[in-house]
């Protein structure tokens, strides 16, 4: 694509994104919602393409690279939507009480269904190459394999509700739901979390292997727009983005996640073509990326995922990295693949590396941490079987 029309492709798309968030800009809490649902998910989507902040990536570049920014971006990340939320839990709750959840937070619930899917959802992310968040902003950039990896991830939410009752069940159908401030309070969670985030980037840093490497940039006008709209940003900075967007979507929306409207469109379309068993035992009563049979044709989740990939798309347009071009065949089943076990890992999970394992971990769950250990030996098992088989 031509660079002047990529650019003003770019500007049409931003300005038709901030047209939408003005115009669902109502007076009451709902249009309200909408709206801001669309500004984050732009947001969001920008942050996530510019910084290319994927679980995925991140932890494939440590493991096979010996590069720790993108994980050390994902832990910092992690420190400061946690301290977000404890600001906020300790305004809407100044005392975690033993009987009450924060309102909405991904607290979710524990046991070997969680171990299971997270496991699942990291060997499916190994194989389709990203995460959902991040097939999601490369759908954006053209990418070959996201629409079939998205494809197979609803595919897998219907596998998903198919599987629910006999987990359910077999999981004594009461899984304890452990919020870390109801036993440590406040202080000791975010200390508790911060002590493990230092311990988990001091052994990053300990395996590291990366090379100095020199990313001055020219302070000048063409330089300033350079650095914000042509190169990477700094890992860092989108780990910093992220944690801030999340906290700010939890005080004005809900916790952040990407699954929730992939997932009620594949439940609509199951209990279309009636495969959709008539009760879903305790699923609509946990916390997490709820689904739904969808009735409204807007939802927050919805505008916020629709507000992700336009945003992705305008800022690779922007950047040069727009590149579509037809599958291979190995990328086609690879997504298919992927995406199946990502779907199902996500539905079973109640989210994905957003809705569980990051807004879970800054809620103080500790389902977020079971998501996190059992999702990265599923990357680690993913990979090592990719270089194995050499698929």
């Amino acid at each position: 694509m031509q660079r002047p029309f990529a650019y003003l492709l770019a500007l049409l798309i931003a300005g038709g994104l901030a047209y939408g968030v003005w115009s669902l800009a109502g007076t009451d809490s709902a249009s309200r919602a909408l709206s801001i649902s669309l500004a984050l998910g732009a947001m969001f989507g920008a942050v996530l393409q510019r910084s290319r902040f994927c679980f995925l990536c991140h932890t494939r570049d440590f493991l096979e690279e010996g590069d720790p920014r993108g994980v050390l971006s994902i832990l910092l990340a992690l420190a400061v939507g946690t301290a977000g939320y404890l600001v906020i839990f300790g305004i809407w709750m100044p005392v975690p009480s033993p009987d009450r959840l924060p309102p909405t937070a991904h607290v979710g619930p524990v046991s070997w269904v969680l171990a299971v899917a997270a496991l699942s959802f990291g060997v499916g992310m190994a194989i389709a190459g990203s995460c959902i968040s991040a097939q999601l902003y490369r759908l954006g950039e053209g990418s070959p394999t996201a629409p079939f990896a998205l494809i197979g991830t609803a595919a897998g939410f219907v596998l998903g509700f198919l599987t629910w009752n006999p987990l359910f069940l077999a999981a004594t159908s009461e899984p304890p739901v452990v919020w870390l401030p109801h036993t440590l309070g406040y202080a000791g969670t975010i200390a508790l979390t911060l002590v493990t985030l230092i311990a988990l980037a001091a052994v990053t840093l300990r395996f590291s292997r990366l090379k100095r490497a020199d990313n001055a940039t020219t302070l000048d006008i063409r330089g300033v727009l350079c650095a914000v709209f042509v190169k990477r940003w700094p890992a860092y900075l989108g780990g910093i983005a992220v944690g801030t967007i999340s906290a700010v979507a939890y005080l004005r929306v809900a916790p952040l996640g990407v699954t929730a409207e992939i997932g009620s469109l594949s439940r609509t379309a199951a209990n279309a073509f009636g495969i959709l068993p008539e009760t879903l035992y305790g699923l609509d009563g946990f916390r997490g990326c709820a689904t739904v049979v969808k009735q409204a044709l807007l939802s927050n989740n919805g505008l916020f995922v629709i507000g992700l990939v336009l945003a992705s798309f305008a800022a690779a347009l922007a950047s040069g990295e727009f590149k579509p071009r037809l599958p291979r065949f190995d990328e086609i089943w690879r997504g298919l693949l992927g995406g199946v076990l990502m779907g199902w890992g996500a539905m079973t999970a109640l989210g994905c590396t957003v809705g569980v394992l990051l807004s879970g971990i800054h809620a103080g769950a500790l389902s977020g941490w079971v998501f996190l250990a059992f999702c990265f030996a599923g990357v680690v098992a993913g990979l090592w079987a990719r270089r194995r088989f050499a698929f």
